[in-house]
């Protein structure tokens, strides 16, 4: 777990948001809320019966030394979803390094929609951010992450950046999915490369993990044909996966919309507007 304490120097921003749930007479209901410093949670009223957690980092922002933790607890049988309102921003870090941890556990036959919008990455960030998801039993979970390097509307082409993403999705304490991505300055000087980001700007990667994944591999593959992405899927053994590229960050928005609409059966968030950074 990452510290969030205080560091000397120029001051930091520190943020701890959480929320828990519990079905309770057939309906998922909030049974705890905290929150300090820029970590926000917010639970706006919506339709149906599944809430929706919207969490938010006042700071504007993530620089160097920065500390930020979103944290969720779905009880059994009990379905969330939950997004962050607005586009995450790693700033320039000077010489530190910002941290993100997000965490959710869930009970048996629970369900977690986790659909963070966009990280944006400018020139000199330095972030690390560690997403894990411990489910119990036949609980599920469905996570998307989209990063966009820099705005293309500002002209903006990162050269400089750094970023560790892990991401950790376990059942029963076994791991069941796990993925790590790094990128530095010595991986945007050959992101061109077909090994590397193959000229892509914006990249989004979603997981499905829950019992019978994989039989909606084929009408997923189906819903890849967003003009300026590329896209692929694959499907097995209780997993899903699709990852997006695009030169442009809206037609991957786009693109990822759909494709979560499809695994969650669901609307998108109502944060969720298509406009903003992807122009």
């Amino acid at each position: 777990m990452f510290d969030l304490g205080h560091q000397g120097g120029f001051q930091r921003s520190r943020g701890l948001a959480q929320a828990g749930f519990a079905l309770k007479a057939g309906r998922t209901r909030l049974t705890t809320l905290a929150q300090s410093g820029s970590g926000k949670a917010m639970l706006p009223r919506v339709a149906g019966d599944v809430p929706e957690v919207v969490f938010l980092n006042t700071s504007g922002g993530l620089t160097g030394g920065d500390r930020l933790a979103f944290r969720l607890d779905v009880g059994p049988g009990a379905r969330v979803s939950a997004t962050t309102q607005t586009a995450e921003r790693a700033y320039d870090a000077g010489g530190g390094e910002a941290a993100v941890e997000v965490t959710a556990r869930l009970g048996a036959g629970a369900r977690l929609d986790w659909l963070p919008q966009e990280t944006i990455l400018y020139e000199r960030s330095r972030l690390h951010r560690r997403t894990t998801v411990d489910l119990t039993g036949d609980a599920a979970v469905l996570m998307a992450e989209t990063l966009v390097l820099g705005r293309h509307a500002m002209g903006e082409e990162p050269r400089d950046a750094r970023l560790r993403d892990d991401r950790m999705v376990r059942r029963d304490g076994r791991p069941v999915w796990a993925e790590c991505l790094r990128l530095d300055a010595a991986a945007l000087a050959r992101q061109h490369s077909p090994a590397l980001l193959g000229g892509a700007r914006a990249l989004a990667v979603v997981a499905l993990v829950m019992r019978g994944a994989e039989d909606a591999l084929a009408p997923l593959r189906a819903l890849l044909t967003e003009p300026g992405c590329t896209a692929e899927a694959s499907g097995w053994n209780g997993r899903l996966l699709a990852r997006i590229v695009a030169r442009d960050g809206w037609p991957l928005k786009r693109q990822l919309a759909r494709v979560l609409a499809l695994l969650s059966g669901r609307p998108l968030p109502r944060v969720w507007q298509m406009q903003g950074d992807f122009a």
